[in-house]
């Protein structure tokens, strides 16, 4: 009897999954990469300042940060379809109405406020649906029971797939068709998202998985009784702050320096995205063989060699491999990031300790965005290589503190 239901209830997972979770969050995926690396293109084609597009990468991350705590209450409050809903068709909205406002302002001012609010708004709507569309994935991971871990490796597959071709996307759009062509392409994507999330609801789901989260009061708590967490959370923000600040400079770098087309841009974090999912794909077998400590201190030595080289680059081509090489390395420290948190959290407080643990590793990027807004565009390299010399001795002092945590020996082995 067992045998034979279990087949047939996994062949009705498959489809349900890929109707109501994985096309939805693929939508979702795809706007939400557009959006991240679009958006500060957009600002430079459109200001051409480097100062305000440093200042709009940090609007965009501003809001995702202040709308973190309120987009997970409405989520338990609402349920995820009818938040990522809305989320989306309001994104649809803002960008639309941008698309249509820009064209017609013929004064820099306006203009210039326009897309600084464009990326501001998009901020915040992009976190909401981010947050639905998880938590979703949390309760489908958790109805699969044993096979929760595809559930998330897909999940995690699209969002790299996503990375890989939405920068590369927007920067087409921008470059041959201008503003209206890439934010009509982000409306089409939050549309797609809405449109094709099933209409049960699923606050009940949603309710369950947030009995887990018990605020980020017992979140820190938890983490400080984690030493070896702790750690590696502290070396990953602080790398967070180079990769942050390679981001929102990429634009001003590549286009002001390096003399190249926004199109350009997109490929190098796609191409970044593509060498980070192969590494991501190396180090869950290398894990096994190795253990975490030996491939973590690995990707750390990649990671920060690679962003110590890109402040003394002076090619476009050096400049993408450099940082192809560098998100290798932040991939396997994600691999790492991941693993010991599923082996650490105590499953009564990993919701809290989960959401802690993001807040941190995302507050450096819109500091970085303030540093480029700060920092004049011919000291931008000097800039990078402060960060990077902060990365490497943040990640060689955490990898050391690992090696000696009590009780880790045979994890780190």
């Amino acid at each position: 009897m067992r045998s034979r239901v279990g087949p047939r209830h996994a062949r009705r997972t498959v489809p349900t999954l890929l109707r109501g979770i994985y096309l939805p969050r693929s939508m979702d995926a795809a706007a939400f990469a557009m959006t991240t690396y679009g958006i500060p293109l957009l600002v430079l084609a459109t200001t051409n300042s480097a100062a305000l597009t440093g200042l709009a990468f940090a609007l965009e991350w501003i809001p995702r940060l202040a709308a973190f705590a309120l987009a997970g209450s409405l989520v338990d409050r609402h349920g995820t379809t009818r938040v990522f809903r809305l989320a989306s068709a309001a994104r649809a909205i803002v960008v639309v109405t941008a698309a249509l406002v820009l064209p017609q302002q013929n004064d820099a001012d306006a203009a210039t406020v326009t897309v600084l609010l464009l990326a501001a708004g998009t901020g915040a709507l992009t976190e909401f649906s981010y947050v639905a569309a998880e938590t979703a994935g949390a309760v489908a991971g958790r109805e699969a029971g044993m096979r929760a871990h595809r559930v998330q490796a897909a999940l995690l597959g699209i969002d790299q797939t996503m990375t890989l071709a939405g920068p590369a996307l927007a920067g087409l759009l921008l470059h041959f068709t201008g503003a209206t062509g890439m934010l009509i392409a982000i409306a089409g994507f939050s549309l797609l998202g809405c449109a094709l999330v099933p209409c049960r609801r699923l606050r009940e789901q949603a309710r369950e998985a947030a009995t887990v989260r018990k605020g980020l009061r017992t979140g820190w708590s938890t983490l400080r009784s984690l030493p070896a967490l702790s750690w590696l959370v502290t070396g990953l923000t602080l790398s967070n702050l180079a990769v942050g600040l390679l981001q929102a400079a990429a634009p001003v770098i590549v286009v002001k320096q390096f003399g190249h087309t926004t199109a350009d841009v997109g490929l190098i974090w796609s191409a970044a995205a593509l060498a980070s999912l192969v590494a991501v794909a190396v180090c869950r077998k290398a894990i096994d063989r190795y253990g975490l400590w030996p491939v973590g201190a690995v990707s750390a030595a990649i990671a920060a060699t690679a962003c110590l080289t890109i402040s003394l680059t002076h090619t476009y081509s050096a400049y993408l491999a450099l940082t192809a090489v560098l998100m290798a390395g932040e991939g396997g420290l994600t691999v790492v990031l991941r693993t010991l948190r599923t082996h650490l959290i105590p499953s009564e407080v990993f919701g809290a300790t989960l959401s802690l643990t993001i807040l941190l590793l995302l507050l450096p990027f819109p500091l970085a965005g303030i540093l480029v807004a700060a920092v004049p565009p011919s000291l931008l390299g000097h800039a990078i290589t402060g960060c990077a010399v902060l990365q490497a001795l943040g990640l060689a002092v955490t990898f050391a503190r690992l090696r000696t945590v009590p009780g880790l020996r045979a994890s780190f082995a």
